[in-house]
């Protein structure tokens, strides 16, 4: 899976190209979308001219036959350098990649020269990179400077030097008495922690509590933890690295200040130090923006995909891994039947995994037959998460289905990845952003375990169960062994992975179907079967004219604006 990148390089000879690279290391693979846009200005008026490139296996350049970029827009000052390109979506040239909702990451380069008659100079240390989402909507509005808002941040947090931590700090919400909307969050991440702060949950916790929850943090998942932050299973907002400011749609926001409100929050800050970094100590969190004048509708979160569990495996050594997580049709019967007849809004998605992630995609279901992707990414960057604005909202009836599907790559891996806190972990979640709210907070699923230990010979399990992981009986070269060291024991090879891979996914699942407050609906803890759907998931064709290969009709522009210093730039004047 590679993500495609943009690259810009010039000197007073400007010149941009578009590459493709792999999530780590770039590839020496048909490395495509080369846009060469050259400036010149040392004889007379400056002038430009722009040419379409690619490059081959060894990064040599070759110019495209087919001339996709097209210069909108140019100008330079002593300050900044304004590009404005456009180019058609789906080009229908096979030297070029399809511009799509998933994530592309963009990098530029620059040099203070000229190009020689040799070519471009080696842009060295002058360069950057970004991933972002070029057509996710933008939901911008402008809000009044005078708004009121309130932090929930961390204070002189300690954060471990080992690779994962969670840290759990309860906070009151100071708005009382009297309804209000959250209408933006923001995240506040402590300046030089941007790769430490992971990701981040607000969780709403039991109205019973009191001040006394106030007094100190500690770590989550902790045996020590206290009895009150168990109480907080309800996640009403979640941010990830990458991310930016989320803001709620005009006629949507977060209800604060009444009963049926969370007085009380849990704010979960996932630490990654895969260094071990010592003595870190961090004061991150998020800023709620609020107004007294309301929305037409509470905006509600609900968390789907795989419960986070050991159930959840994958196999070393796999170039492909597709994992399956089912909010079944049972438990949005069941929950939306009795709360929401009518149906639920869906506005905007977070998708969610880690480091062995590589594409997500969120498939719908209705009346058993698959609706277009409810959300999707399939260049998934782990260190770019954040929430997806629709084009346009979904509706989620009673009796639909949502999969949330996750392709995985373990090809650099000897032991078995489980589910899991850890970015060593895996996690396959989605966060659904919805209206009006209903009391259905997480609806999620687990594979059988058993039926996945069958398929490496294990046939029997100590039982009762009264350790975790629990031990096996027999057969022989498995007895006394937890179930993970047995998963590890065995000799896995791509072909076993993909006949486990073919099996898990046909296994009955454990429904997780639950309420705030921690209450249940009546199909969690069940059994059912994954419905029938077709795999791998077929995208929609691009169709393209015999007579015109930019038959295409979607079209992108982009607007590119670099900073340099007047020093770098020398003498040099606007141009169009």
């Amino acid at each position: 899976m590679f993500i495609q990148e943009v690259c810009f390089l010039w000197g007073r000879k400007k010149q941009k190209k578009i590459r493709k690279r792999g999530n780590n290391n770039t590839v020496d693979v048909n490395i495509n979308l080369i846009f060469n846009l050259i400036l010149d200005f040392h004889n007379g008026p400056p002038f430009f001219f722009q040419q379409d490139y690619f490059t081959d296996e060894n990064r040599v350049l070759r110019k495209d036959p087919q001339q996709d970029y097209h210069l909108e827009y140019a100008m330079e000052n002593s300050t900044h350098t304004i590009l404005a390109f456009s180019r058609e979506l789906h080009t229908c040239d096979a030297n070029d990649k399809s511009i799509t909702e998933s994530t592309v990451r963009v990098i530029w380069a620059y040099h203070h020269k000229d190009m020689g008659e040799a070519g471009q100079n080696y842009h060295g240390l002058n360069r950057g990179t970004k991933s972002l989402r070029l057509l996710n909507p933008e939901k911008e509005e402008v809000l009044s400077a005078s708004l009121p808002y309130f932090d929930l941040t961390n204070k002189d947090v300690p954060v471990p030097d080992k690779d994962t931590t969670y840290w759990c700090q309860m906070f009151k919400i100071p708005v009382q008495h009297e309804k209000h909307h959250v209408t933006k969050v923001e995240p506040l991440i402590q300046k030089g922690h941007e790769n430490l702060v992971h990701h981040i949950l607000l969780y709403q916790c039991s109205s019973n509590l009191n001040d006394s929850v106030l007094d100190y943090g500690h770590e989550c998942y902790h045996p020590n933890m206290p009895d009150s932050f168990l109480t907080c299973e309800t996640v009403i907002f979640a941010w990830a690295i990458g991310g930016e400011g989320f803001t709620y749609p005009p006629h949507v926001g977060l209800s604060i200040g009444t009963a049926a409100d969370p007085q009380f929050v849990l704010m979960e800050v996932h630490y990654d130090n895969p260094s071990y970094t010592e003595g870190l100590i961090d004061n991150s969190g998020l800023r709620l923006i609020y107004t007294p004048v309301l929305r037409k509708y509470d905006a509600g979160v609900i968390e789907a995909g795989l419960w986070v569990s050991l159930f959840h495996n994958i196999p070393p050594g796999m170039p492909e891994f597709v994992s399956e997580g089912h909010c079944t049709l049972e438990c949005l019967e069941e929950a939306l039947g009795a709360e929401r007849p009518a149906g639920i809004r869906v506005f905007a998605v977070l998708l969610h995994a880690h480091l062995a992630g590589r594409a997500i995609r969120m498939r719908h279901f209705h009346n058993g037959k698959e609706q277009k992707l409810l959300a999707y990414d399939d260049e998934f960057d782990f260190n770019f998460q954040e929430f997806q604005y629709l084009k346009e909202e979904r509706t989620i009836l009673p009796g639909d289905n949502l999969i949330t599907e996750c392709h995985y790559s373990t090809v650099d891996r000897i032991r078995m990845t489980w589910g899991g806190l850890s970015t060593r972990n895996e996690m396959c979640l989605s966060y659904l952003l919805y209206y009006p709210r209903i009391n259905l907070t997480r609806c999620a699923s687990i594979p059988d375990i058993m039926e996945q230990l069958q398929f490496i010979g294990v046939k029997e399990i100590y039982r009762p169960v009264r350790t975790w992981p629990f031990i096996i009986k027999s057969p022989k070269q498995y007895k006394n062994l937890s179930f993970m060291d047995a998963m590890n024991k065995f000799q896995w090879s791509r072909s076993k992975g993909l006949s486990y891979n073919e099996l898990v996914l046909k296994l009955p699942v454990n429904v997780r179907c639950s309420k705030t407050d921690n209450a249940e609906w009546s199909i969690q803890g069940m059994t059912a079967l994954p419905p029938e759907i077709e795999r791998p998931y077929k995208t929609e064709p691009v169709i393209c004219s015999s007579s015109s290969p930019l038959h295409c009709s979607l079209f992108f522009t982009l607007l590119f604006i670099v900073h340099v210093t007047a020093s770098t730039i020398g003498n040099i004047g606007p141009f169009v």
